[in-house]
């Protein structure tokens, strides 16, 4: 009898496994949570983990609740391909990561033959331009926010010559060809032309290279921790030049990290919690609440990529990969409908994302947004 107990007992146990599996979602959110992108993986995955459980708490996603894996990449590309790959191996209805672009690039091809949708935080302009029908962007690539940027420096700064700082990696690199590429088409002399390492410590050497350049305005490209580096050092030795820049430039990690050194720098922000948007101030309050420091832009990333699934699937109709990627071409969320989208964004055919987006500067500490940049179409 007790072994027939322990049986019957097994057997129930494998009917209800099967039957809890079929309840939920497994989606791989492969990121960058160790490594030089730990600031941006873990912004992001705290985002995407505020999303989900809220997603689940109303019903899920066609009444499947989410079950997010997280996969840390090292900040390695080479391991984000060997994730993302396993992550496939399992047939997922979509993948979440990497943020890094090297890492999306090591990593595109794989989902393209998988025909899986993969919704990332990469910002190079050749993500898009490398013909994958599964890639979806969370924010502005390289070629949608540099013509901002130029245009600003010729119409706001007023500038006729730029000096250019650069991360030596496949982020910074694409964002150099990209705003030398706008600066020229508007007649802007660039200055110097510096390239910087992943992970420097060291800024001293550079911020004299610009001095020496007396260019009108310098335009600064790094990855979190070496911007606020560089912004230190550019305090200390008076570099006195408009410093302009990205969404990273301006984002809070740099911020909490350069203290004051960071006031007075400005630039093009795609996405960030100060935006005088109440949905997107309210998730800011939310995620403080919840992890106890103010979110970046991956965080709001992380957060908008489980919704930009959900209302994929919904449209879709069906939780099936192939369907969920067609149904993001040329959709347009809004946060009537779609309140976790925060802003109403649409997704052309290769991915690409356009939504409204801010011109910023950092007075007192804070980010304060002072201007709203329409979509680039109606």
């Amino acid at each position: 009898m007790k072994r027939a107990t322990l049986l019957g007992l097994a057997f129930a146990l494998g009917l209800a496994m099967p039957v809890m599996a079929q309840d939920t979602i497994k989606i791989p959110n492969i990121i960058e949570l160790s490594g030089g992108g730990a600031t941006v993986g873990n912004n992001w995955k705290n985002g995407s983990q505020l999303a989900a459980e809220e997603i689940n708490a109303a019903g899920g996603i066609l009444g499947k609740k989410i079950r997010l894996e997280f996969v840390d990449t090292a900040s390695d590309p080479g391991k984000a391909r060997a994730a993302v790959q396993r992550a496939l191996d399992e047939e997922p209805i979509a993948i979440f990561g990497p943020i890094y672009s090297g890492s999306v690039s090591a990593t595109l091809k794989l989902t393209a033959d998988a025909e899986t949708a993969q919704i990332m935080g990469g910002e190079a302009a050749n993500l898009t331009a490398q013909g994958s029908k599964y890639l979806f962007r969370t924010s502005f690539g390289q070629n949608v926010s540099m013509p901002k940027i130029a245009n600003y420096l010729r119409d706001e700064v007023k500038a006729k010559s730029v000096a250019v700082v650069y991360v030596n990696n496949d982020f910074g690199k694409g964002g150099r060809d990209a705003i030398i590429k706008e600066l020229k088409e508007r007649n802007i002399a660039v200055a110097a032309d510096l390239s910087t390492e992943a992970g420097q410590a060291d800024f001293a050497a550079d911020v004299i290279k610009l001095k020496g350049a007396n260019a009108d305005a310098i335009f600064v490209y790094l990855n979190e921790e070496e911007s606020a580096r560089f912004l230190r050092e550019a305090k200390k030795q008076g570099l006195n030049r408009p410093l302009i820049g990205e969404t990273t430039l301006l984002g809070q990690k740099v911020i909490d990290l350069a203290g004051d050194a960071a006031d007075g720098v400005k630039g093009h922000v795609g996405l960030t919690v100060d935006a005088p948007i109440p949905a997107i101030q309210e998730f800011g309050r939310k995620f403080q609440a919840r992890y106890n420091y103010k979110p970046d832009h991956n965080g709001v990333k992380g957060y908008i990529a489980v919704y930009m699934l959900k209302a994929a699937a919904e449209k879709a109709g069906k939780l099936q990969p192939k369907a969920i990627a067609a149904a993001l071409h040329g959709l347009t969320i809004t946060p009537d409908k779609t309140p976790g989208i925060l802003i109403e964004a649409t997704w052309d055919d290769t991915g690409e994302i356009d939504r409204i987006s801010f011109l910023g500067e950092v007075k007192d500490g804070k980010q304060v947004i002072t201007q709203i940049l329409p979509k680039l179409k109606k």
